[in-house]
């Protein structure tokens, strides 16, 4: 009876693991409370019929310490599952990452993928990140239990329902589950899939297409939380699938297009799901906007219908839903299928967006511009954005676009803090605006989070033309001395005549120099504001640029002063740089319009008239095919515009005549080299391939360089004097070890840079060895202890010694040529083992390095 006892206690230990285990699936996730102290929550979900329960968890909250954290819900679902919530707080003593972890045993029994996985712990784990400059921070909640089921080739469909309340960017990929100490688990591998496994980064839509095996499955995915692109924190779930065989199609939601609205607006749609089987399905959805407590969506929910449920997703959004990153939205469909109930699940994300600042108006005043607009509407913003732009764009945002895209050519200005300040003085940075351009704006309200509203519409508008506006800077003639200069200028044609009657004078000022930093007084015009033409004399415009100001004058008697100037103009300056059959021209200027297209004018050699080569919208040009050492001559025009009406349109200025002779200073490209070593005779073979057969046509020569080791510089060794020599026998050497480049010089002496830089070591060639036997009985064969073939050897250490530790032979000659003699008294050594330690002193790439070798070599006299 006794032995019928203590066999079923032993029957009863070794069966215990398989009744105790209990663990599915699980996460931790973590809520801000206040300071350094934070709420942390514990889901487990659990084998219900076993017997080891866990009232409480044990946590590590990553600082060193841990708790016993007490079970504070419990909630049973179908197929035995029962999920267990555990709470507790914890405050931390300053910044840092905390990795916040749990460790159960154990699994339970058979999950396919996870080798004994009846002895393998389920351990989670959380970072949380405490940073000051990141600001407060969040967990994601994980909105969508991992209790979905499945069958063999049918499509799985799985989403955490990730929330974070934070507005945080979320991220998911899979990682290995993770067992004991929160090591990967040895053996585990992700299920067994007929196409695809695979979790999508950005919405969390996990796919397995398609389960070939029924049986329990375990996985883990990592949920990533960034904010202004740092990771502030993650959450693990690690999730068991349960895969059944059955003859059951999935439900399928009807596919929902990710949209925006604008605060203040309501977003309504209709989800619907259809059932394949005609089965009974079940509607439901989660998401931000659901569960969120400040004016949550509407969605009745659950919905039951056969064959065809529908539900309309309804939501009054308010100015504290705007935020950067949109909310998603989870509906899921399940059908009552047996013996698995099958799903289908839809995402979608909808971006909230500020309404536009209204009533945006520009109002020029002398040369800046006031801009006025009306208050945000949501106190929430934190500022507004300033743009401008030069000429209307026709801007009207799409349906998610928000800000001011840069492809509108519109330029961030201005920033301004706080909403309660509408107003702005766009100065050009106190350097004035521009007279005779338009110039519009748009203005962008942003929220503390970096999201922007939609942009304004666009307000334009220009300064009162009550100044002259330059539009010429030509060149007429260019000549080291006689060169003559074309001047314009638009006069003003809102003048307060009340305030400035006249009689008006032009005083124009000159600089040699594209900034006009030194300009000087060189004339002025008679006192008709008509008169907008100079024609400025005795110029070098051949070397030198010229700019101009024109200054306008109330010149009555007892009433002069300055009304007004023009901004500073400049001609166009062309420069040539010659190369091989090929001349670069390049222009400078400095001009208050905009020159949007370039013509470049050449002379005919043969009817010495210009005629135009081609065009430009930047301010290069190349001009190839010449002959080397033939005058080439060139102008370019410019055209441009100002973007407010009344001005002359197009503005055509000319450059000075500039000529110049294509020459060949442009090196050739470079060889392509290899290098073949010869071990046996020291030698290394340079071969390389002949530029004039792919990109060039007068490579001559070329020099061949060498680098002892990659430490020092090249020098050259030699000089192939024909094209055609393309091959280099680099000998007598005393190792193999070396570097070699070479370049390509062409007929007037440009050389290329190096070629490919090929480096030889040592190893390229047998290392010294030496033998373990030698027959020094004079029969002509193998008489001597020598080293095997051997390169790049400088010199050796080797000392010989017999058993009783005594040396017989020493040398430094890298051959040695022990013949077997006891080096003190020449007396033949007795047939038996001798050792040896060699140093050798070896000339590698890196430059000398000793070597040392040990062993025994075996002397025998007989045949």
């Amino acid at each position: 009876m006794l032995r019928i006892y203590l066999v079923f206690i032993l029957l009863w230990v070794i069966s215990l693991p398989a009744f105790s285990t209990h663990q599915r699936a699980g996460e931790i996730t973590y809520r801000h409370i206040s300071g350094y102290t934070y709420e942390v929550t514990i889901l487990t979900y659990t084998y219900t019929p076993s017997p080891a329960d866990r009232p409480e968890l044990e946590i590590l909250w990553g600082d060193g310490t841990y708790s016993i954290l007490p079970r504070t819900e419990i909630i049973d679902y179908p197929n035995d599952i029962r999920r267990s919530l555990y709470l507790g707080t914890h405050t931390y003593s300053g910044n840092d990452t905390y990795i916040i972890s749990m460790e159960d045993p154990n699994r339970n029994y058979g999950v396919i993928n996870i080798p004994n996985s009846v002895n393998v712990p389920m351990y989670l784990e959380t970072i949380l990140v405490i940073n000051p400059f990141l600001g407060p921070n969040n967990s994601p909640i994980l909105l969508l239990p991992p209790l979905d089921e499945g069958c063999v080739n049918k499509p799985f469909y799985h989403n955490p329902g990730a929330y974070d309340v934070d507005g945080d960017s979320i991220s998911y990929r899979l990682i290995d589950c993770r067992g004991m100490n929160g090591l990967p688990i040895p053996g585990f591998e992700l299920p067994q899939t007929s196409s695809i496994f695979e979790l999508d980064e950005i919405t969390g839509d996990l796919i397995w297409d398609s389960p070939v095996m029924q049986g329990e499955y375990n996985i883990a995915m990592l949920i990533e939380e960034w904010r202004n692109g740092i990771n502030i924190g993650s959450v693990t779930r690690d999730m068991q699938i349960l895969i059944a065989a059955c003859d059951n199609d999935p439900p399928v939601i009807q596919t929902i297009i990710d949209t925006c609205i604008e605060a203040g607006s309501t977003l309504s749609f209709r989800v619907t799901a259809t059932d394949p089987d005609g089965d009974l399905i079940t509607l439901t959805g989660t998401g931000g906007p659901i569960v969120m407590t400040d004016h949550p969506a509407d969605f009745p929910q659950p919905v039951d219908s056969v064959g065809t449920v529908s539900s309309v997703f309804t939501w009054n959004t308010v100015c504290s839903h705007v935020r950067k990153n949109p909310y998603q939205l989870f509906f899921k469909a399940i059908d009552n299928g047996t013996p698995v109930r099958l799903v289908d699940l839809e995402t979608m994300k909808i971006t909230v967006i500020g309404p536009a600042p209204q009533n945006l108006t520009p109002t020029p005043l002398g040369n800046t511009i006031h801009l006025y607009w009306n208050k945000s509407p949501c106190p929430n913003s934190s500022g507004y954005k300033i743009y401008r732009k030069s000429g209307y764009y026709g801007f009207f945002p799409s349906h998610c676009e928000t800000g001011v895209p840069a492809y509108t050519g519109y330029k961030l200005i201005h920033v301004i803090q706080g909403i309660n300040d509408t107003t702005f003085i766009d100065d050009n940075n106190s350097s004035g605006l521009i007279h005779g351009n338009q110039y519009c704006y748009m203005v962008v309200a942003v929220y503390p989070d970096g999201a922007e509203s939609y942009a304004s519409l666009e307000a334009c508008t220009y300064l009162k033309k009550d100044v002259p506006v330059i539009t010429n800077v030509s060149i007429n003639f260019t000549d080291n001395n006689d060169g003559s200069a074309y001047i314009a200028w638009s006069k003003p044609t809102e003048l307060d005549t009340l305030q400035a009657p006249g009689p008006h004078k032009y005083l124009i000022y000159r600089d040699d120099s594209f900034t006009g930093s030194g300009l000087t007084l060189i004339d002025s015009t008679s006192k008709d504001l008509n008169d907008t033409i100079y024609i400025d004399t005795l110029l070098n415009t051949t070397n030198f640029p010229y700019s101009y100001r024109i200054d306008l004058y109330n010149d009555s008697i007892g009433k002069r002063f300055l009304i007004g100037t023009t901004q500073i103009a400049s001609s166009v300056f062309l420069s040539i740089t010659p190369t091989d059959n090929e001349l670069q021209l390049s222009w400078d200027e400095n001009v208050p319009w905009t020159n949007n297209e370039y013509t470049i004018y050449k002379r005919n050699s043969v009817t010495s008239l210009y005629d135009s080569i081609g065009w430009s919208d930047t301010q290069t040009y190349s001009d190839i095919g010449l002959i080397n050492g033939i005058e080439y001559c060139y102008y370019v025009k410019s055209k441009g515009m100002y973007t407010a009406t009344g001005i002359i349109d197009p503005i055509i200025n000319f450059s000075q005549i500039k000529c110049s002779k294509p020459n060949d200073n442009q090196p050739p490209c470079p060889p392509v080299l290899s290098v073949r070593t010869n071990c046996i005779f020291i030698e290394n073979l340079l071969t390389w391939t002949n530029p004039n057969n792919y990109c060039a046509d007068d490579v001559v020569k070329y020099n061949i360089y060498y680098a002892s080791t990659n430490d020092v510089d090249f020098n050259l060794i030699a000089t192939n004097n024909h094209a055609t020599d393309t091959s280099f026998l680099h000998k007598n050497l005393q190792s193999i070890a070396a570097c070699y480049a070479v370049t390509a010089i062409d007929s007037v002496g440009n050389e290329s840079i190096f070629s490919n830089i090929v480096c030889i070591d040592i190893d390229s060639c047998s290392i010294y060895k030496l033998p373990n036997v030698f027959t020094p009985n004079d029969d002509g064969k193998n008489d001597y202890f020598r080293p095997f073939p051997y390169t790049s050897v400088e010199k050796i250490d080797i000392k010989i010694f017999n058993r009783w530790g005594k040396i017989v032979f020493e040398t430094q000659d890298p051959d040695i040529n022990w013949d077997g003699k006891n080096q003190e008294n020449q007396k033949e050594c007795s047939e038996g083992a001798y050792f040896f330690v060699c140093d050798v002193f070896e000339l590698k790439l890196t430059g000398p390095a000793k070597r040392t070798i040990k062993g025994a070599v075996y002397l025998l006299r007989s045949d």
